[in-house]
């Protein structure tokens, strides 16, 4: 008779007991040359993540000169003193290193990710670009055509042309805030090198900027190596640019931007609100999640899945320019796309689901969902140098505490069902909402006058 195998079966893993997480705390220093440093050491991250942020704004750009700033940004990787446009590239290259930089409001921000073996080299190449940029007038030329042959595309591109019509319709003309971040095809034709090396000379200095080192820095004398190469860059002490104050208009209205034959009209549907100075910030955080964070939020439950109009609807806030003060202002917004026939239906619908929030609250399932994937999910969510890197850079940017970040999950979690829904309907009043939709006019206009959700105004697509 055979014998029959036996198997020894280990018991099943129990889980653990989570470990408590905060939000990484950096340190702070200051190089000789003014230059403000936040380092941050995070075990195991061998690819360091370095941030620059530029008290370079927007609102700095010279008049008529919108887009200077972003073709600054991009000119940083084209060339120094020492390297031409190749042989900068080639230099990051052989250094494993990726540098992008942008311009926003708040200012221009480079970012720089490299293995931490290769550190000094490419923080050297990245002092280079801040000291000596060579902003040569071929290389400039070819960054201003680039961005000339971009903007059809972004006209043409849905969404980008609701969110360039959103800021027209709140901010008054003479804001910068009204117009393109990155300039029109008018202001970029008029950039040339002269203009960006006098833009750069005005604005660009180590004691108005702020450095983040973020990553693995055991073994790496980074006060020596910082010295070495950023410590480099000189400049004046000149104070930061005075925050001018934010004026907007959300009286509740709708513009169509005429698309005709579109099969689809893409909604943007918003107003301003506080920076995250505000008290009721993490309230507002919590509350719009549910409104319109995931997938499983109001919004999405009634207009994609019960109705089927679109593939999703999303709400959210984001700061547009933060003041010491507290003055910064926000935009918060409701976007998406349905299709043609159902856009008048989809926008009562949407509505609907607002009055219902104002009228009977969210629910605590709601709530308790939206903060545990809002808090939960934070350790993944900054798993990486760069997403710390890139938090404590907005932190700077926004003039907000080192610890911020740390404070805002313990008040999200700390906030009530009443909080989050006071603040949600607060944020989004339905009469005090600009409605931006990006469509054909001569089947959505006449069924959205109907639902009297605000004057209706149509404009061409351009």
């Amino acid at each position: 008779m055979t014998e029959l195998a036996t198997m020894d079966f280990h018991p099943q893993p129990q889980a653990g007991s989570p470990k408590p997480w905060a939000f990484p705390a950096p340190e702070r220093g200051t190089l000789d040359n003014g230059l403000t440093v936040l380092r941050c050491h995070r075990p195991g991250q061998q690819v360091v993540a370095v941030e620059v942020i530029l008290a370079a704004p927007l609102e700095a750009e010279p008049t008529g000169l919108d887009g200077i700033a972003t073709i600054m940004a991009r000119a940083f990787s084209e060339g120094t003193d020492k390297h031409s446009a190749e042989d900068f590239a080639a230099e990051l290259e052989r250094c494993g290193a990726t540098l992008d930089a942008h311009a926003d409001h708040p200012g221009v921000r480079l970012s720089l990710e490299v293995p931490v073996s290769r550190l000094a080299k490419a923080l050297g190449l990245l002092s280079d670009a801040l000291r000596a940029p060579a902003f040569a007038d071929s290389e400039v030329e070819r960054l201003v055509r680039n961005r000339l042959d971009e903007i059809p595309h972004e006209t043409a591109n849905p969404a980008r042309r609701a969110a360039k019509e959103l800021s027209k319709e709140l901010f008054p003309a003479s804001a910068r805030m009204s117009r393109p971040r990155q300039g029109t095809e008018e202001t970029v034709q008029k950039v040339d090198s002269a203009a960006v090396r006098a833009f750069y000379e005005k604005y660009v200095r180590p004691a108005t900027a702020t450095a983040v080192v973020v990553g693995d820095l055991t073994g790496v004398d980074l006060d020596e190596l910082l010295g070495d190469t950023l410590g480099s860059w000189t400049g004046s002490s000149a104070e930061p640019r005075p925050v001018p104050p934010v004026n907007a208009d959300d009286t509740g209205r709708v513009i169509i931007v005429d698309r005709p034959g579109a099969v689809q009209t893409q909604l943007l549907i918003g107003r301003v609100g506080a920076d995250r100075h505000d008290r009721v910030w993490p309230a507002q955080v919590l509350g719009t999640y549910c409104l319109g964070g995931t997938l499983t939020s109001r919004l999405d439950r009634v207009l994609r899945e019960e109705k089927g109009y679109t593939y999703g609807v999303r709400a959210f806030g984001q700061v547009l320019r933060a003041a010491p003060d507290g003055t910064g202002v926000a935009m918060l917004a409701i976007s998406g796309s349905v299709d043609t026939p159902n856009t008048g239906p989809a926008l009562d619908d949407l509505w609907k689901v607002l009055r219902t929030l104002a009228a009977e609250g969210l629910t605590d399932a709601e709530r308790d969902i939206a903060v545990q994937n809002l808090v939960g999910v934070a350790p993944l969510k900054f798993e990486t140098a760069g997403a710390v890197a890139s938090t404590l850079a907005d932190q700077v940017e926004q003039y907000l505490p080192d610890d911020y970040q740390s404070t805002l999950y313990r008040q999200l979690a700390a906030t009530g069902t009443v909080e989050a829904t006071a603040a949600a309907v607060s944020a989004f009043p339905t009469d005090r909402l600009v409605t931006v939709l990006v469509g054909d006019a001569a089947q959505i206009e006449e069924p959205v006058k109907a639902l009297g959700i605000g004057e209706v105004t149509v404009v061409a697509a351009e």
